[in-house]
């Protein structure tokens, strides 16, 4: 069983919930970090979700700011998605996904 540590970043331009991570086929992903920035002048809130489920709803990221949106670990089944959703259609989120895959 092969483990490999990886980053996956993303870039969130508008109010379209944006895939940040897939969990590859064949794979089991142990999401250990999830960090969300908030690039543009003014607050802004962010859904992010793990496989259809809400691991956060509407967090508030200052501007400027970022917010790390796990405190443990998250296992992910093969399909699985990460994805982030933020509320301003002008808003810039930067995603930062840290994984251990096993294969």
């Amino acid at each position: 069983m092969a483990n490999l540590f990886k980053n996956y970043t993303v870039s969130c331009t508008d109010t379209t919930e944006t895939t940040a991570y897939t969990v590859p086929a064949a794979t089991t992903s142990v999401i250990i970090g999830c960090n969300v920035a908030n690039t543009t002048t003014t607050q802004l809130t962010v859904d992010v979700k793990v496989a259809g489920k809400f691991l956060v709803k509407g967090a508030p990221i200052p501007s400027g700011s970022s917010l790390s949106v796990l405190d443990g670990k998250i296992i992910g089944e093969a399909a699985d998605t990460v994805t982030v959703t933020s509320s301003d259609a002008s808003g810039d989120v930067d995603v930062i996904l840290s994984v251990l895959e096993q294969t």
